[in-house]
């Protein structure tokens, strides 16, 4: 199985590029945005809990998370080449608690792209995403919650994955296409290490 982490803020293009990196790689997504809003949605247990995180511009607890994405791994496990993982993990103690979820499966994170982007235009991103999509967490007083939440406990993971020489820096602005053939370069490189 060949395991990517696509990162950035949020607005950074991250599930725009995951669905390309699944047509072209016939991966797993796994993103946690989508699988907490559908227990939202239909009101779980999980989703009640989740929504009075997220409604606050905050991260989930990463046991629960953990968990969450365990079950969805294991569920797909036979069945994929490998997977994304999109939205997790959002902090170093969730970065270290995912390596051992994939090492109790005798896997591993192959690389990390990090979608690099400009705060203001991931608030203009955002906005009009909120405009068009009608999501009720992309207003500016929560998109800056958001960022803000992501300067100071998601950002760090950069240092982290650049540590362990699976991080590739991609250039989050201009055409989709242009973003996505750095991205696929990057990956072609890290699946040779």
């Amino acid at each position: 199985m060949f395991n990517i982490v696509i990162f950035g803020a949020p607005g950074s293009g991250k599930g725009t590029q995951s669905e390309k990196l699944i047509d072209e790689y016939g991966l797993f997504h796994i993103s946690t945005g989508e699988v907490l809003r559908d227990h939202i949605a239909r009101g779980t247990e999980l989703g009640k809990i989740a929504d009075s995180f997220i409604s606050q511009g905050q991260l989930i607890p990463d046991d629960l998370m953990v968990d969450i994405l365990a079950n969805v791994l294991d569920s797909n496990q036979e069945t994929t080449k490998g997977v994304i993982f999109d939205g997790f993990p959002r902090t170093i103690p969730q970065a270290k608690a995912l390596k051992k979820m994939l090492e109790e499966r005798n896997s591993k994170v192959h690389a990390v792209v990090g979608l690099e982007v400009d705060d203001n235009e991931l608030v203009d991103r955002l906005l009009k995403r909120g405009r068009q999509s009608g999501r009720s967490d992309d207003n500016l007083e929560t998109i800056n919650q958001r960022l803000k939440v992501y300067h100071d406990q998601t950002s760090p993971l950069r240092d982290y994955y650049l540590s362990e020489g699976k991080y590739h820096s991609i250039h989050g602005s201009g055409s989709i296409d242009d973003i996505f053939t750095t991205i696929k370069q990057s990956l072609e490189r890290a699946d040779k290490d």
